[in-house]
């Protein structure tokens, strides 16, 4: 007798636990976190990020890699002279 109340007990907690979940997955669900974002501030977004890439891609062509070598390598023996 008593086990068997024990063994209800234990269902219906898992019954209430189900609800619970389902309940929580079906708010999310429907409330998603990500933000949207108006059709002007997409578009503002959009050339800002353009705008970025066209000054790094012309940064990029202007960069000298050995001029950057040279100039590394001037600092660190400075810098292990001043040790």
């Amino acid at each position: 007798m008593m086990a068997s109340a024990i063994i209800y007990g234990i269902v219906i907690i898992l019954i209430l636990i189900n609800i619970v979940l389902l309940m929580l997955y079906y708010s999310a669900k429907s409330n998603p976190y990500y933000v949207v974002y108006d059709e002007e501030t997409k578009s503002a977004l959009k050339r800002r990020v353009s705008t970025l890439k066209e000054d790094l891609e012309s940064e990029l062509v202007d960069f000298d890699v050995e001029e950057w070598e040279r100039t590394l390598e001037e600092s660190i023996d400075e810098e292990v002279r001043n040790l």
